[in-house]
């Protein structure tokens, strides 16, 4: 049996937290957020952990997590690059600087991995009963038409910070994806949840299971990230913004909308908690107490 490999995004720039939060300590002993995963990841049965980072950020990542990994779990690091998997002929914008988004890279990932993956936020803790759950699908489930994504409720992501990104699943009968809608600008609205797009403010069902960037996948979606982000950059609305970004569910959405195969969302009773915003930052340490002083964790990771 192949393992599958964890794949941890981390190469946000982090501008509403202000800081380089995947490298930040919020453990007893210092502990990331995403040591967190790959310690849940490892126990799960993972086989690989690759890295999507900035080069420029790759010594210091180095420093930081190969004296914790070294001998647990093999470990590569991929970059993410503006030129990066662009179209042949094709410059990327003068007055584009910000990164071309979650799923541009995963697409930087391809030639790091070859088997079934899951992929991740480095800043987000998710909790072991997804990992052993997303382990089970990769292992007994996914393919080539077959995707899954482990669903959160929406009420149990939100900051009491700010607005939130979110993807807004719709499931049939089946706990089969219906459709997937990136929101960029999702909060709290009393005891209600709500969000603004360009017409306005709308209200939200606060159940809806929701995409905290936890998917599992085959590598048959590489191939598929390459031709919708060709078509991404094509489309005139992205020329148009320096700053529009293709994301996973945007990826997510023209899977299923084509009929290229389903996606599965799996529900979990795991915690889900994040540092969006400074303030965050108590929450999530209190939180991570709370697990370890209830056994779900030890004192010290590694």
């Amino acid at each position: 049996m192949q393992k599958p490999t964890l794949v941890i995004l981390a190469a946000g720039m982090a501008s509403r937290y202000g800081s380089m939060k995947q490298i930040e300590g919020f453990g007893p002993n210092n502990e990331t957020i995403m040591d967190y995963s790959i310690f849940d990841a490892i126990r799960a049965g993972f086989g690989k952990v690759v890295f999507i980072i900035r080069e420029e950020f790759v010594d210091m990542f180095k420093s930081i997590i190969e004296p914790k990994l070294g001998g647990k779990i093999p470990v590569e690091y991929v970059f993410q690059s503006l030129e990066y998997f662009l179209p042949e002929g094709t410059t990327v914008p003068e007055d584009r600087k910000k990164p071309w988004g979650t799923a541009h890279a995963v697409l930087c990932a391809k030639d790091a991995v070859k088997e079934n993956f899951v992929v991740i936020n480095a800043d987000d803790f998710y909790g072991k009963d997804g990992f052993e759950k997303a382990y089970d699908f990769c292992v007994n489930v996914a393919n080539d038409t077959t995707f899954g994504i482990i669903g959160y409720t929406l009420s149990n992501t939100l900051s009491i910070n700010g607005t939130v990104s979110r993807g807004v699943c719709q499931t049939d009968e089946n706990n089969n994806l219906v459709s997937i809608n990136e929101r960029t600008k999702i909060y709290w609205k009393g005891e209600g949840v709500a969000y603004e797009d360009a017409e306005g403010e709308h209200d939200v069902d606060a159940s809806s299971p929701v995409s905290m960037n936890f998917w599992c996948f085959s590598p048959k979606v590489f191939e598929l990230a390459e031709q919708f982000f060709h078509e991404f950059l094509a489309d005139p609305k992205t020329k148009a913004d320096p700053k529009a970004e293709f994301f996973i569910p945007i990826l997510g959405d023209k899977f299923i909308q084509q009929d290229l195969g389903v996606i599965k969302v799996i529900p979990t009773e795991a915690v889900w908690f994040g540092v969006t915003y400074p303030q965050d930052a108590p929450g999530v340490k209190e939180s991570l107490n709370k697990l370890i002083d209830a056994g779900e964790y030890p004192t010290k990771l590694f």
